[in-house]
This record gives structure tokens, C-alpha cells and sequence, in this order.
């Protein structure tokens, strides 16, 4: 399984997704689930994929060399807008279930797949899309800017606890690596290592993914703060008056 987790902010986008593979427990791997494609001052573009790794690996390889939208064959690097990338990235699940849904069907397995893309075209606003394995997609707003997929139930309640459209992307960081770390510690289908990215609002640049390994000291850090401040806190959370 996986967790990926996208915010939608004023001053950009922030990606995270873990890398870890499930296909039993004797069968565990590392496969990097975020991806990027942009040309600098022109557009960046950013997905995370979450699901079946053979649906997801085809789609975005379709998404590379070309998927037929509105009878024309296109990539992420000529839609002309991000919600033309959010239907080619739809257009490409569909077209990868139309070749291989049969026979996963046939075999006894799902045809599960989904995607969050984010980023930004010259002309128009940076913005953030998950789609569905059925092809059609929602986008985030400023009154619900996150998206997640994948195991996202563990990381979700400091989330929504804590995150506004105008949540600095600084603070955005510490926010999607707190969330990574709950589900790290909850779920063992989701794993180290992680790769983050960071879009910042009309650059038209891709910033260089990190990867995020155990013995990352920003990450370690992180995770023993949290997990002490709060413990403290609960510790500090008046005691009921009726016992």
C-alpha cells in the first residue's frame, strides 16, 4: 500500500509520498511513486500515484509518450492547462483499463489506481487534482486544500486540525511529515524511504525532490519532537473532576 499527500496552498504545493511496495509479506520493495515533467519558466507538474504498481507504472509511462484527448495525442508537457492535465491523466487510467482491465479481472485482481497531479501551467494558477481509477477527478480549494490517497486515515486528523490556504509552504512541510510519521507508526504497509517536493507558486520551476531516509536528521528530529511535545501535552490535559 501506500500513503501520498498533496496541499494546496496560496504560496504553492507540497507532495510528499512514501516508496514502499506490498505484495505479500515475503515481498516487499522500494518504488519511487513520484513523478515530475515540466520545462523551466513554461509549466511544472508533479503526480503521486498510489495503487496497482504495473497500473500506475503504464500510466505514466502513457502519459509521457502521448494519450489521445479530444481526438488529439497528447503529453503532460503540451496541455495547454492543469485541468487538461487532470483529463489526460484520467484519459490514460482509461486507456490503460481498456488494454488491461479484462484480463486483471480474469486473473482475480482490482483494477485499482489513483493519482494526485499538482502544478502549474504559464497563464494560469498552480492547482491540485486527485483522480479516481474511474478516470474522472476532483480538485482542491482554498476551503479544502489538502488531497490524499493511498492509507491516508492515519495522517489526516493533523491535517484537518491544523492546515489553511494560507499555511506558509514552510510550515506545510512540517505538516505532511507529521502526517507521514502517524501512518509510519500505524501502518506497516506504508514505509521509508520518502520523497518530497515542494512547489513554490508562479515559479515555473521544479525544486529538486528530496528523499527522505531513516536516518535523515531533519526527519528524526521531527518525529522525536512531536512524539515528546505530545505526550507532554496529553500529560497536561486537566484530569476529569467527576472520578
Amino acid at each position: 500500500m501506500t500513503y501520498c499527500v498533496g496541499l494546496f496552498l496560496r504560496g504553492g504545493l507540497v507532495m510528499l509520498g512514501d516508496t514502499r511496495t506490498n505484495a505479500g509479506v515475503d515481498n516487499v520493495s522500494t518504488f519511487a511513486k513520484l513523478y515530475t515533467a515540466g520545462v523551466e519558466g513554461e509549466r511544472a507538474l508533479c503526480l503521486l500515484s498510489a495503487g496497482n504498481l504495473g497500473i500506475t507504472q503504464a500510466v505514466w509511462n502513457r502519459l509521457q509518450e502521448g494519450v489521445l484527448l479530444d481526438g488529439e495525442t497528447q503529453t503532460l508537457l503540451t496541455v495547454p492547462t492543469m485541468f487538461r492535465a487532470a483529463q489526460l491523466a484520467g484519459a490514460a487510467i482509461r486507456s490503460v483499463f481498456a488494454t488491461d482491465g479484462a484480463a486483471l479481472k480474469a486473473q482475480g485482481l482490482s483494477f485499482s489506481a489513483s493519482f494526485l497531479i499538482g502544478g502549474q501551467v504559464k497563464g494560469g494558477p498552480h492547482r491540485l487534482f486527485l483522480v479516481y481509477s474511474a478516470g474522472n477527478f476532483i480538485e482542491a480549494t482554498a476551503d479544502t486544500p489538502f488531497l490524499q490517497i493511498g492509507e491516508h486515515k492515519y495522517g489526516k486528523p493533523i491535517i484537518t486540525r491544523v492546515l489553511t490556504h494560507d499555511t506558509p509552504p514552510e510550515d506545510g512541510v512540517k505538516l505532511v511529515l507529521v502526517s507521514m510519521d502517524d501512518t509510519l507508526r500505524t501502518n506497516l504497509s506504508v514505509g521509508l524511504p520518502l520523497d518530497l517536493l515542494v512547489y513554490r507558486a508562479d515559479s515555473l520551476a521544479l525544486s529538486p525532490v528530496r528523499r527522505i531516509t531513516a536516518d535523515d536528521p531533519y526527519f528524526a528530529g521531527l518525529r522525536e519532537g512531536w512524539s515528546g511535545r505530545m505526550r507532554q501535552t496529553f500529560r497536561d490535559l486537566p484530569s476529569p473532576d467527576w472520578l
